[in-house]
């Protein structure tokens, strides 16, 4: 089997249902997505396993859901059935609040960094928002684009900030906060009682 088709050497790459520029919005979305599961990747292999289990277990679930979602972007069919789903986004706001519970306090803003897989996870998190900024985009751009699928990239950063700082909790690597940061979140005070 050969990799390559040499269908795409004029700049045009095929969708589900379609054929279009490489340039388009949809792929630029779809593409940045596919740079996100990469980043979880690499993120992953930072991992130690016998201290990140239950992350390395969350990651894998993202990065099929990224292919859900990338491939439902890249779905033009006149008839289509999408395979990201709104309980998606439910489960991982559940995991959120799960890992926030574990968080160290929170007042002021953080840098991005700490651990390698910490930092990685800083930048899977940017390229989430890159992400979902595109889809927007696409959204106002053309009919038919499941809304689902910026949602879950919201949340997605969310959960990638929690996890990052959870990835440097466990490690005992101090968050580095912003020095000209206010105190921009108030503390749970329930949380020591």
């Amino acid at each position: 089997m050969k990799i390559y088709t040499r269908t795409g050497d004029k700049g045009k790459t095929s969708l589900i249902g379609g054929r279009v520029d490489k340039d388009s919005l949809r792929v630029e979305a779809y593409g940045t997505i596919d740079e996100l599961n990469s980043f979880i990747g690499k993120a992953m292999t930072e991992l130690d396993p016998g201290i990140f289990k239950d992350l390395l277990e969350d990651l894998e679930t993202i990065q099929n859901e990224l292919f859900d979602g990338g491939g439902d972007l890249a779905n033009v069919m006149k008839e289509r059935h999408y395979k990201l789903g709104e309980e998606r986004i439910e489960v991982m706001e559940q995991r959120i609040d799960q890992l926030m519970e574990e968080a160290p306090p929170l007042e002021k803003f953080i840098l991005p960094g700490g651990s390698p897989a910490a930092a990685t996870l800083h930048i899977a998190r940017t390229v989430a928002r890159r992400a979902e900024r595109q889809t927007v985009t696409l959204m106002k751009a053309e009919e038919d684009v499941p809304a689902v699928v910026q949602r879950y990239l919201n949340r997605l950063s969310d959960y990638l900030f929690v996890a990052a700082r959870i990835v440097n909790a466990r490690l005992n690597v101090p968050d580095n906060e912003y020095v000209r940061s206010a105190k921009v979140f108030r503390t749970d005070t329930k949380k020591g009682e």
